[in-house]
Parts: structure tokens; sequence; C-alpha cells
């Protein structure tokens, strides 16, 4: 009878006639703990009806749990008061965790429908928390008396008070309401530009119906484009769309230049213009959020979003990209040039324009290492590069990955594994991964959780639930998944995530796993990546898919020999992008702002070579306008690559599956979480602090320049 009413409740906030409430829905899951191995979600029971009832719920019992805290009489502690708020909330957590996860891979128009509600509506209680002024008065109280606690809890009351001031716990009453608005507006924003790039993404294709225009393309993308057209009724043709896996190959190889042309121009017109034009919302978005930092108190968006993480303000992260940029720039000169002399040599009769890039980069390949990348990806079947993950997972830090076959799932293509340790036994995650393009996941690849980890108030551990998602090439009908050397370190990369959830060690929620300052969060994802090429384990799960045979010596040669090929057009793309973000994060706008002149403005001050351009444009740059989660912090992927060069370096002296280095970096980074201060314990791993001089090194660029990247360095 509960779930009924509120299911009505819920009905009557998403508005008469709806679609999702047609048929009488079954027990709600999301309001008792899963009754699953390790409550993993049970996926089968979910049913659209369930997420706003859930929501409403869950949104009640924490209210109820807070209004308790508060009104407890005694002095406030972090026993009583940030322990329980910490528990508190485990239905919201419960629908929360699986709406975002599936709302972004595995979308449709009911869950649309439902994020238009869903979204607003989480925001406006979570200001309401972060403003609510009996429980801060309890959290200042034990702020203020923070000295004599433990080191994590001291760090943990610092990072509440921090977080609720930040979010307006010392405005007015009436600047308060000013700032729950502009929230509000914020989420529908992010809400709208997410729709409207999953459909511009969607909407685009290239139908091909001459078989001589796919010359250069390899058999697999050929394979995958014809499948891509049968499923669309175009049996005969070719469809090519904007998914990495189609859009990626047909630039790096079609000799057709007018084809590289369309897929690029496509690309970086993508939500540019039409029903899914994303130049509005990024307006408004802009204007928003130059009216939350001047709430707040700050002098733009930027300086309150790099306040609160290492870097500090915008200058340090400007400071450090701009010693990247430069050589970077100066190696994209020489690649370009090497690539017009190629194209000459063959009578190309082109200057070389930015659709060329990849095609000409990937001739230069090539030539001068003698390698054909389409060639390598035979070794690289998805199920051998998990296999590789599995094996450096076990080899570094002693755990082990069994299938669950049987366990529940989201779609069918998800994996779930038991993360145990290898020597004991002992549980210690549920892993899933879900790798394939469709039209209801959005662009990238990512790692988020189920359920993190934490331990309890009798000292037992809740072990998490942790996922990778990707977009990397499909299996053909002749052929499985056979991955670039860019997606097999894409895979590595999220693993790295991955690892930093599954193997958390930290006693607190807000502390476990990922919870830790932006700009180290791509520390264990970076680091991990290193792997991915090194001849030792190459030799282990590298094999030819048809043949089994590991890859040969003198490839893997290749391969080494090849490493710092065009990273003066991936490190620029990369660091214009973040540069960009940067930029905009020094606006302060109560006007619409030309975006397409403000890009073309910023290439121009940085000098970006006119072949190339930012790694992601504004109106697909989901990373800074689909949410604010790397707003003014798109620049944490380079920061990050300093420190993972740098301590790969130890990595690489001592042996890269050295015991005590692996030790030494599970405990001191991987279990720590957010507990410590994130430089405390790199330094604590590696022994001094990082430079950029290593990712100088890595990235095969020149710079006599260095730079501290310790939180100082930015006062």
């Amino acid at each position: 009878m509960k779930s009924r009413l509120i299911a009505a409740c819920a009905a009557a906030l998403i508005g008469a006639g709806s679609l999702i409430y047609a048929a009488e829905m079954s027990p709600n899951p999301f309001l008792a703990p899963y009754d699953t191995p390790y409550q993993i979600p049970p996926f089968e029971k979910i049913e659209y009806g369930h997420y706003l009832p859930a929501l409403e719920a869950g949104i009640a019992q924490k209210k109820a749990q807070i209004a308790e805290i508060c009104a407890n009489a005694e002095e406030p502690t972090f026993e009583n008061t940030i322990i329980p708020l910490e528990h508190s909330g485990d239905i919201l957590e419960r629908v929360a965790m699986v709406f975002f996860a599936l709302d972004e891979s595995n979308s449709s128009p009911e869950m649309v429908e439902i994020a238009e509600t869903f979204y607003p509506e989480y925001s406006r209680f979570s200001d309401e928390i972060s403003m609510n002024e009996d429980l801060f008065k309890r959290i200042k109280h034990i702020y203020d008396n923070r000295e004599s606690l433990a080191p994590d809890y001291k760090r943990s009351i610092e990072e509440y008070y921090k977080n609720f001031t930040r979010n307006g716990a010392l405005l007015p009453a009436n600047k308060k309401e000013e700032l729950k608005a502009v929230n509000t507006q914020l989420a529908n924003l992010y809400l709208q530009f997410n729709k409207n790039l999953l459909n511009a993404t969607n909407g685009f294709s290239i139908v091909v119906d001459d078989a001589s225009r796919l010359a250069g393309l390899p058999a697999s993308s050929v394979a995958q484009a014809a499948e891509a057209a049968k499923e669309r009724g175009m049996e005969g043709k070719w469809v090519f769309t904007l998914h990495a896996p189609s859009r990626l190959p047909l630039l790096q190889y079609a000799d057709d230049r007018d084809l590289r042309r369309e897929m690029y121009q496509g690309y970086t017109s993508l939500a540019s213009s039409g029903q899914y034009n994303n130049l509005p919302v990024i307006n408004e978005i802009l204007k928003a959020r130059s009216n939350k930092a001047a709430l707040l108190g700050f002098k733009n968006y930027g300086s309150y979003m790099t306040d609160n993480v290492m870097a500090k303000n915008i200058e340090t992260a400007e400071d450090l990209l701009m010693q990247i940029w430069k050589p970077a720039v100066k190696r994209v000169g020489e690649e370009v040039a090497e690539m017009q002399t190629l194209a000459n040599s063959e009578g190309a009769n082109i200057t070389i324009e930015p659709w060329d890039y990849y095609y000409y980069a990937e001739k230069v390949r090539r030539k001068k290492f003698d390698l054909d990348e389409a060639e390598v990806s035979r070794y690289f079947a998805v199920d051998s590069v998990r296999n590789g993950i599995f094996t450096m997972a076990e080899k570094l830090y002693g755990i082990r990955f069994t299938e669950m076959p049987d366990a529940p799932k989201y779609y069918p293509e998800v994996t779930v594994y038991d993360v145990t340790d290898a020597k004991t036994g002992e549980h210690i995650a549920v892993f899933m991964t879900d790798y394939f393009p469709r039209a209801s996941k959005r662009q990238g690849a990512w790692m988020s959780e189920f359920k993190g980890s934490w331990t309890e108030a009798d000292g037992t551990s809740s072990r998490p639930i942790i996922y990778n998602v990707g977009n990397f090439s499909r299996p053909t009908a002749d052929a499985p998944a056979l991955l670039t050397l860019d997606e097999v370190e894409t895979m590595f990369h999220e693993f790295g995530h991955g690892l930093h959830g599954m193997l958390s060690r930290a006693r607190l929620k807000g502390q476990a796993g990922t919870n830790v300052d932006r700009d180290f969060v791509e520390l264990p994802s970076q680091i991990h990546e290193h792997w991915a090429m090194e001849p030792e384990l190459l030799k282990i799960y590298a094999r030819d898919w048809k043949t089994g045979q590991p890859i040969p010596d003198e490839l893997i040669a290749k391969l080494q020999a090849a490493g710092t090929h065009n990273q003066g057009f991936m490190t620029a793309e990369l660091c214009g992008a973040a540069l960009l973000d940067l930029q905009y994060g020094k606006l302060n706008t109560s006007e619409d702002v030309d975006i397409a002149k403000f890009e073309k403005d910023v290439a121009a001050q940085l000098g970006m070579p006119e072949q190339l351009t930012f790694r992601y444009r504004s109106p697909y740059f989901k990373h800074i306008f689909g949410s604010d989660g790397y707003a003014s912090g798109y620049y944490t992927y380079l920061w990050a690559q300093v420190l993972d060069c740098d301590g790969f370096e130890l990595f690489a002296e001592k042996g890269i599956f050295d015991p005590e280095t692996a030790k030494s970096f599970r405990e001191n980074v991987l279990e720590k979480g957010g507990s410590e201060d994130p430089m405390e314990l790199y330094v604590k791993f590696r022994g001094h602090k990082p430079s950029v001089d290593a990712l100088l090194r890595f990235r095969g660029l020149d710079n006599d320049k260095n730079i501290d990247v310790s939180p100082k360095a930015g006062k």
C-alpha cells in the first residue's frame, strides 16, 4: 500500500498521461536492502515506475535521519553527527546510483522523461542538506574543536565544513534561496546539454553506397559499417557514425579525402545548430555559473572550482599547461612537416588539413616504424586485453577475477566478476564491464560504482560494486572485437579507476575510493596505462586472435620505438581543450557569448596550429558542460600525468611488478582514498614531489623548464 501511495505521488510529479505509469508496478526493489549476491542491484526487477517513488521515499528517509541527528541534545561530536550522517539515506543512495548509471549507459525515452524530474529534485534536496542551519551548527562545532580528532576524521570534518560553506551555508536566507534557484537551473541545463548531445550524436551518419570509397579502411571497420547499415535496413551499403569505433578508423585509414572531411566536419559541428543546438544551453550555463560564483564570493567560476583542489587557483593550472603546450606545439610543426613531405612525395597535391592529420600520421608511422596499427589490432582482441588487465592486477596486488555468469546485469553485454584475494579467497569487490557502443549509451569511457566502500560501526567492511563502461570496437560476424592501441590504453585507464574503487580501505564513505581531490583522481587510472605496452605484460596477454600465438618480439620493439609518435598532436589537442576550459572559468558574464568566436580567439591567443582543433569543441565538451565535474578542471588529466609519469619511473627502475613498489602504491594511494592530503600520499609512495620533466620525457617532448605541482606552487 505504501509503495502505491508513493507511486501515485510520483506520477503526479511527472504529469498526467505519462508513459511510465501505464501498468501496475511490482514491489519497489529500492525500498529495502537488495537480497542478491553482494547486494548487486536486482536489475531485472527494476521498472521505470520505481525510480521516482524511491527518490521521494529516499528523500523522506534522509530528511528524517538528519532531523534526528540535529535533535540530539548531546554536544556535537564526530561520532554522533558525521558518522550517522555518512550512513544516512540508504534508499536514496540505492536509487541514485542505479539511475545515474543507467541514464548514462542504457538510456531510453522513458529514462529521459524521468530524468527531467529526478535531477532537479535530487539537486534541490542536496541544496537543502548543505544549507541546513542546524546541521551546519553541529559541523562547525566539531570543526572548531577538530585538533583532537584522528587524522582521517580531522580531514573529513575540514572537508565537510568547506563543502557546506562552498554550498551556501554562511549565506543569509534570501541568498540561500537564490543559490538554490541557480543550482536547480544548472541541473536542468546539464540535463538539456546531455540530451542534445546524445540525440545529435545518434542523429548523424554517413551512408556510403560505393565500395570504392572504402579503400584503405581495415576489413573490421568495413564489416562494422556493413552491420550498422544492415541494422538500419540498408543492406548492401555502409553506415559510419560519430561513435569513436566508427569515426576514428575512417579518419585514420580512409583514402577518400572527401569522406574524411565529411566525418571531421560532422564531428566538429556536433550539437552546434538545429534542433539539438547546445550553444544557447552553454550560454545559460555560463551565466548561471557566473551568478553562482558571485553569490559565494568568488571572482569567477574557475576560482570557485580550483579553490577546492590541489592546484588552488587557475594560474597554477595554467602555468603547468603552458609548459606542456609550448613544446607540444613545436612538435606539431615537425609532425605536419613530415606529413606534408610524405603527401608531396606521393603526388597528393594537397596542403595538410585537420581531416588529414590522423590519416597522414598513420602513413608516417608505417613509413618510419614499419608499423600498421590495423594489423597490430589482431593481437588485441577485447578478451585478451581484459586478461591483460586482470593479470596486471593479480601480479601487482594479488587479486583475482572470477566471472559470475548468473549475477544480475543491466544489459546483456555486461560481464560481472567476483574480485577476491588470490591467496585467501576473501571477497574484495564486485567488478562489471560494459565495453561496446549502442544508441542508448553516451560517448566516452568511464568508471563508477553501484555501491561504495566503508567501515560499519561494528568494524565490518562493506565492499564495493565497481563498473567500467566503454565504447570500444564491436565484434563482427567474422572476428572478435579487435581494439586499437588507443582503446587498449583506455581500457587500462578505466580499470585503474576501478582499482582505486575496488581496493579502497578508507573507513569513511566520503573518503573511500575515488572520493579524492579532482586533480588527484586521475593518478591511479593514468599510471596503470603504462603497463599496457610494457613488453613483460604484452608477452602474456597480446595474442593473435586466430592462432593464439603471442605477439612477436620484433613487433613489440616497433611498438616501443613508435611510442612517442604523434605525441605533439595528442598533447596539443588535449592541452588546448584544458586551456579553453580555464578561459571559460575566467568569464563573468550576464550576456550571451559568441561561443564560436570565443573558441577562435582562445585558439589565436594560444597560437594553435591550423591543422588541429580542441580535443572537444564546446557544444560536445561534456566534461565541462554536461555537469560541473570537470569544469575548470579538464587540466587534471595532464596534472595527473605529471604524477603518473614520475611515479611509473619508480616501477621502471625497480621492476614493473616489483612487490614492494606495488605494495607501497596500493597502501599509500589506492587504499587511502581521500583520507590524507594527496600530495603527502604521493610523496610517501614516491619519496619526492613530482615535476613536469617525467611527463615530457614520456611524451618525447623537450622543455628546459620545471614546475613543482605541489599546492604551495599555487599560493
